[in-house]
């Protein structure tokens, strides 16, 4: 599960210019983990609201379109953590802030098409 995730971070932010300028080259890998690693825990510990490693995607979609505790909880912690490790600025971490939303819907779609 972790590499998927992994893979959709790479993927989803590498698309977004915005991000991908504002990181330094030597600290991308480490950048994605971290993001694939806080959504990993975040979405896995959120049990009762589409949690994706214990398969309860049901709520998830809503839960992104609403904004809802699972999407905040992960920008929230997520900011935090990058602006802390690597010093990234409040516009780049805002982009990933910004971006979460989408990567986490299409996780939600690929886990429902299996």
């Amino acid at each position: 599960m972790f590499d998927d995730i992994l893979q959709m971070v790479k993927e989803h932010l590498g698309n977004n210019p915005q991000v991908n300028n504002g990181i330094p080259d030597q600290h991308t890998d480490a950048v994605h983990n971290e993001i694939a690693n806080h959504i990993a825990t975040n979405l896995s510990s959120s049990q009762g609201i589409g949690g994706i490693a214990s398969g309860l995607l049901q709520n998830l979609e809503s839960k992104v379109a609403e904004g809802g505790p699972v999407v905040s909880a992960i920008e929230g912690g997520l900011v935090n953590s990058l602006t802390s490790k690597f010093g990234l600025p409040p516009s780049v971490t805002g982009a990933i802030a910004g971006a979460l939303p989408g990567l986490l819907q299409k996780l939600a779609n690929k886990q429902k098409a299996g």
